[in-house]
């Protein structure tokens, strides 16, 4: 996938990878596994802008119950800065590299760093959730029908689950939340 097309894909349309490197645009550090909270303190002594949203969780250990902050993106942290000035965010210990195509940091949109930004603000409980798309292939990773294999649909702006009797040729649709699927293939991967 080139650069335009992933940055098509994200909502860059127009980004050629040639933009002037000194202009101030959000990225994202990959970082090394559970060392989020770490890079993000320390690009903000070297007076980087970090954004790195969390969430509360509860978790249970040795019987007693404790409320954590947890990333929303595990394995990332939000940066603003120039291409020209990445190294300072390459030079954190927890930092591995920004996300990129071909060697070439892909800038993210303002506008959803924002969208992300208020919705934390606001109080709205969030969580993290599969990234799933119309055609995906997955599987119900727990509730009453937890196992279950079937793919995604929309219908009405609705993510739905869709399990096919094959012998059958016939399926049923089922309302469900994103956050009780995870992703066995895509759609795109199953068509090859």
């Amino acid at each position: 996938m080139s650069a335009s097309e992933l940055g098509n894909a994200s909502g860059l349309e127009g980004y050629s990878g040639r933009s002037d490197p000194s202009v101030v645009r959000w990225f994202v550090a990959y970082t090394k596994a559970r060392h989020e909270k770490k890079a993000a303190s320390y690009l903000q002594m070297k007076e980087v802008e970090v954004f790195l949203p969390l969430y509360k969780t509860t978790h249970l250990w040795n019987g007693r119950r404790a409320v954590l902050d947890l990333p929303l993106f595990p394995g990332y942290v939000f940066v603003r800065t120039s291409l020209q000035d990445r190294l300072r965010v390459l030079e954190a210990p927890s930092v591995l590299q920004l996300v990129n195509s071909r060697g070439l940091p892909i800038p993210l949109p303002d506008a959803e760093v924002e969208q992300l930004r208020t919705c934390l603000s606001l109080g709205l409980e969030a969580a993290p959730a599969p990234y799933l798309n119309t055609g995906d292939l997955v599987r119900i990773a727990d509730g009453p029908l937890a196992g279950w294999n079937g793919r995604v649909i929309r219908r009405d702006g609705e993510m739905r689950f869709v399990l096919s009797v094959d012998l059958i040729m016939r399926s049923v649709e089922v309302k469900i939340e994103g956050s009780r699927l995870e992703r066995l293939c895509t759609a795109h991967t199953a068509a090859a």
